[in-house]
C-alpha cells in the first residue's frame, strides 16, 4: 500500500531500530535516563530555547504548554482550524478549563490586527481575560502552509503590548525550516512555548518535545506527570528522536518536492479545486467541486484503498494527502495516476 494519510504512518529505519537497541537508560521520570536528557539538551539547543522536556505525542505537549500558560476561565486565541483545538479530543475545556477565541485565517494564518481586535483584558467581569495566542506552524489543515515570519513578529508585538504569552505549536517547524532556509530559533525567538513533533515526517516512533524557559520546563514536567506523560526507561525512544534529529532533518525537502509533484500531476483534473503554486511542504490538500466531480472524498478515498493507495478523507470537498519518508518518488507517480484514472 502507498500509505499518503500522514508522515505519522512512518516506520523505523534499520539505522534507528539499531540506535534504539543500543540506548543507554535510566528511570526518566527520576532525571536518570541519560538518552533522554541528551535529547532533551539537544532539542533545547536546536529550537535556541533555555531547556526542553520529552513527552509522548503532540497533543500532551501542546496541552502541558496550555495547562502552564493558563488558569481555568482564561481566555486563548487561535485559528479555527488549529490542531489543539479541532484535533485534540477538547482537552482544552478538560484539562485545562479554558476557553478558546477562535478566528478564521487564511490557510490557517492569522493577521496581527486580527488577534489585536479580541484580545480582553479581563477589567470587565462579563469577560474571560485573554491569556494566550496560539500559532500553528506549519498550520496543517492550511495545507502545511508556512507561517509567514513578519505575521509572526507582529502577533508577538501585539500579544507583549497587553502581556500576553505566545505558544507556538511546531510539530512540523523543521518543515518550515527546511521549506525556508531559517533555523528554528527564528521563529521560536517570539514565543514562550515552543513543541517539535519527532514521530512525523522525522521519522521517530513515538515522541515530541517541548522548549521554553528552565522554569516553565520544570512547571510542565510536573503536569507530564500529571496527565500520565511520564515513561520510565524513555531511552529507547529518546534515541530514535535523536536520531530523527540527527539524520533526517534535510531530507524533508524531498517530502516537499514529492508533495509538489503530486499536486502537479492532479492539477487540471476535471472538478478538482487544486493550486500547486500553495503546496509549500509535505501535504496536498485536495478539494472536489461535488457539481463536476465523478466521486465525493469518501468514495474516492474508498476507491483508491481498493487501488492500494491510503489517502484521508475529512469530509465530502477535501481529501489530505501526505509525503513522509517511507513513499518515494515513483509511488508518488503512481498515486497520482490512480486519483487521475479514478475521476477523469
Amino acid at each position: 500500500m502507498i500509505d499518503l494519510r500522514s508522515d505519522t504512518v512512518t516506520k523505523p529505519s534499520p539505522g534507528m531500530r539499531q540506535a534504539m537497541a543500543a540506548a543507554e537508560v535510566g528511570d526518566d521520570v527520576f532525571g536518570e535516563d541519560p538518552t533522554v536528557n541528551r535529547l532533551e539538551e539537544v532539542a533545547a539547543q536546536l529550537l535556541g530555547k533555555e531547556a526542553a522536556l520529552f513527552v509522548p505525542s503532540g497533543t500532551m505537549a501542546n496541552q502541558i504548554c496550555i495547562k502552564v500558560h493558563t488558569q481555568p476561565g482564561d481566555e486563548i486565541i487561535m485559528e479555527r482550524t488549529s490542531h489543539p483545538f479541532a484535533n485534540e479530543s477538547g482537552a482544552l475545556a478538560a484539562l485545562s478549563g479554558v476557553q478558546v477565541q477562535l478566528l478564521d485565517g487564511v490557510r490557517g494564518i492569522l493577521t496581527a490586527e486580527q488577534v489585536a481586535r479580541v484580545i480582553r483584558s479581563g477589567e470587565d467581569v462579563h469577560h474571560a481575560p485573554t491569556r494566550l495566542i496560539c500559532l500553528e506552524n506549519t498550520h496543517n489543515r492550511g495545507g502545511g502552509s508556512i507561517y509567514p515570519l513578519e505575521h509572526i513578529r507582529a502577533i508577538h508585538a501585539v500579544a507583549r503590548a497587553h502581556g500576553l504569552a505566545m505558544h507556538l505549536d511546531g510539530a512540523r517547524l523543521l518543515n518550515a525550516c527546511v521549506a525556508t532556509g531559517l533555523p528554528a530559533p527564528a521563529y521560536t525567538q517570539y514565543f514562550d512555548s515552543c513543541t517539535l513533533c519527532l514521530s512525523k515526517g522525522l521519522g521517530a516512533p513515538v515522541g515530541s518535545v517541548i522548549a521554553a524557559s528552565a522554569d516553565f520546563i520544570k512547571r510542565a514536567r510536573r503536569y507530564r506527570k500529571m496527565f500520565g506523560g511520564g515513561m520510565r526507561q524513555a531511552g529507547i525512544l529518546a534515541a530514535a528522536g535523536l536520531y530523527a534529529l540527527e539524520h533526517n532533518v534535510e531530507r524533508l525537502a524531498e517530502d516537499h518536492q514529492h508533495a509538489k509533484l503530486l499536486a502537479e500531476r492532479l492539477y487540471g483534473l476535471r472538478g478538482v479545486l487544486l493550486d500547486p503554486a500553495e503546496v509549500e511542504t509535505n501535504m496536498v490538500y485536495l478539494r472536489l467541486d461535488l457539481a463536476t466531480a465523478r466521486l465525493d472524498a469518501f468514495a474516492l478515498m474508498q476507491a483508491m484503498r481498493a487501488r492500494g493507495v491510503l489517502a484521508l478523507a475529512l469530509d465530502r470537498t477535501t481529501m489530505r494527502l501526505v509525503t513522509h519518508l517511507d513513499v518515494s518518488r515513483a509511488q508518488v507517480e503512481e498515486a497520482a495516476r490512480v486519483i487521475r484514472d479514478l475521476l477523469a
